[in-house]
């Protein structure tokens, strides 16, 4: 099930709220004494996160599946999207944030209410190492003041007797980023000697590849390097943005003119990138942004402009 964007919270008493952790959304699955991690595009990813595996291998029920989120925790304790590529790194810890419960024991519990799955969720993962994600107390406007105020992504919003619309958007959950971030997929780059300048980033409209502009700051040497990686055996000849060249001169320094198309490598359009912005421009190209991280959990044709 997903979320909603929004810019502004629901109200009301019908609705709760979370905290939208910055990570990884799996969902958990045990059978017996098998665990196992699929990511949102189900992919497996059961071996890359163990610590998650031994949390969830002490819930005590013999069989279910929760859906939660996996969220890398700094060595200040604030949950860092970019640390979930540098698990390596001191300091920093894998923990897994549980917000529902579909399966347990056999039985389905999709259709009942979401209360009635969070009070069963409270339940079956006391005493694990499975974090429970919450509701928070108070308004929206206090919640979205204190979650502001603790730099984290975003909220979501629930509407308390929702059942869970498995495999689609819905609008009983909706979610609020309070920093501007877009998934986007990379259609090409700016070569510089051995790697890139800049990367070309687009989302989908329907069947057509739209440009979003460029991407040229944000990059450790480490993303640079795993990137460049990767888009260079997907190069291609031909452009994959249908709404390219832009028309006139660049605005504020993101379009791309026909003259720069000469310079550009296209590659096929596979790779998921987050980044943050400050704005949308009149042209359709992000203004001052920034790469965040690569999302390998969500597929290219899903990204479409959100905000």
């Amino acid at each position: 099930m997903m979320a909603t964007p929004a810019s502004v919270l629901p109200s009301g008493p019908e609705w709760s709220y979370e905290v939208k952790w910055d990570g990884y959304r799996a969902q958990a699955v045990r059978n017996g004494s098998t665990v196992s991690l699929a990511s949102r595009n189900l992919r497996n990813i059961t071996r890359q996160y163990p610590a998650v595996v031994q949390a969830v291998a002490g819930v005590g029920a013999d069989s279910f599946v929760l859906d939660g989120e996996i969220v890398a925790v700094d060595a200040g304790g604030r949950p860092s999207f970019q640390a979930l590529h540098h698990v390596s790194l001191d300091g920093v810890s894998i923990v897994y944030y549980a917000f529902d419960l579909l399966h347990l024991n056999g039985r389905d519990l999709t259709r009942l209410p979401l209360d009635e799955r969070r009070a069963a969720l409270r339940t079956v993962i006391a005493g694990s190492g499975v974090l429970l994600s919450d509701p928070l107390p108070g308004t929206p406007a206090q919640i979205a003041t204190a979650v502001r105020r603790l730099g984290l992504e975003g909220v979501v919003a629930k509407r308390r007797r929702s059942a869970y619309a498995t495999g689609r958007r819905s609008d009983a959950w909706v979610k609020v980023r309070f920093a501007r971030r877009q998934e986007l997929v990379v259609g090409g780059f700016k070569p510089l000697r051995d790697t890139f300048d800049s990367l070309v980033v687009g989302y989908y409209d329907g069947t057509k590849l739209m440009s979003a502009g460029k991407v040229r700051s944000g990059f450790t040497p480490h993303a640079r390097h795993e990137l460049f990686a990767r888009l260079a055996p997907l190069q291609i000849s031909r452009c994959p943005f249908t709404n390219l060249p832009t028309v006139g001169s660049a605005h504020w320094g993101q379009g791309i003119t026909a003259e720069e198309m000469k310079l550009l490598r296209w590659v096929k359009p596979r790779i998921v990138v987050e980044v943050s912005f400050t704005e949308w421009t009149r042209d359709g190209s992000l203004r001052h942004a920034a790469f965040v991280a690569r999302r390998d959990d969500k597929a290219a044709r899903e990204v479409t402009r959100e905000a």
